[in-house]
C-alpha cells in the first residue's frame, strides 16, 4: 500500500518522535527543497548529453540528504547531517571551474534563451527560496547545521553559471540582456 492515512490529520511525521502541522516551518522548508529538487531534475533532463549531467544528479542527491537533515528532530539532525563545510567547497570548484570557461554578463539577463537554460533560472529561484525557509529554521533555532544556507546560497550561484554555461553548449554566445541588447 502506497499511503498511510497517517496525515489526514493535517500533521506529518518528522524523523525522531513527533508529528507537525504541514504548515510547520520545517515542512515549509522541506517542500521547498523538494520542488528544487524537482526542478534540477527537469534541468538535467533538457541538459543533453554533457558531463555536468553528472554534477546536477549529484546535487540532486545532496539536497535530499539536506532534506533529510530538516526533516530530523534536533536530537537526531546530526546522525544525518552530510552537507558541511566540504560540501559548499565543492560547489565554489565547480562555480570556479565552470566560470573559467564562459564570459560571465555584467547585468540581469533574461531567462529562456533555450529550454534547459529556463529551467536552470528556475531551479535557481526556487533553491533561493528554499534557502530563505532554511535561514528560517536556523533563526528559529530548528536546525542549526550553518552549512546548510551556506551551500544553498553557493548552489544558487552555480545553478546561475550553469545558466549560461548551457547556453554557451547550445551555440549562444551571450544571454538575453534584461535591458536590451
Amino acid at each position: 500500500m502506497f499511503f498511510t492515512g497517517k496525515g489526514d490529520d493535517g500533521t506529518t511525521g518528522l524523523l525522531g518522535e513527533g508529528r507537525v502541522p504541514k504548515y510547520d516551518l520545517r515542512m515549509e522548508a522541506l517542500g521547498a527543497l523538494d520542488e528544487a529538487n524537482a526542478a534540477l531534475g527537469l534541468a538535467r533532463s533538457l541538459m543533453g548529453d554533457i558531463p555536468e549531467t553528472v554534477l546536477v544528479l549529484d546535487i540532486q542527491r545532496q539536497l535530499y540528504q539536506l532534506m533529510t537533515e530538516t526533516a530530523a528532530t534536533p536530537e537526531n539532525a546530526a546522525r544525518f547531517r552530510k552537507i558541511d563545510e566540504r560540501s559548499v567547497k565543492e560547489l565554489e570548484t565547480q562555480i570556479d571551474r565552470l566560470s573559467s570557461l564562459i564570459e560571465m554578463p555584467a547585468e540581469f539577463i533574461v531567462p529562456g534563451d533555450s529550454p534547459a537554460s529556463a529551467a536552470f533560472s528556475l531551479a535557481r529561484t526556487v533553491v533561493r527560496r528554499a534557502e530563505r525557509r532554511v535561514v528560517e529554521l536556523l533563526d528559529s533555532g530548528m536546525v542549526v547545521n550553518r552549512s546548510m544556507t551556506a551551500y544553498l546560497n553557493r548552489l544558487s550561484s552555480l545553478l546561475f553559471v550553469l545558466e549560461i554555461y548551457i547556453l554557451r553548449q547550445a551555440g549562444k554566445q551571450k544571454p538575453t540582456l534584461a535591458k536590451g541588447d
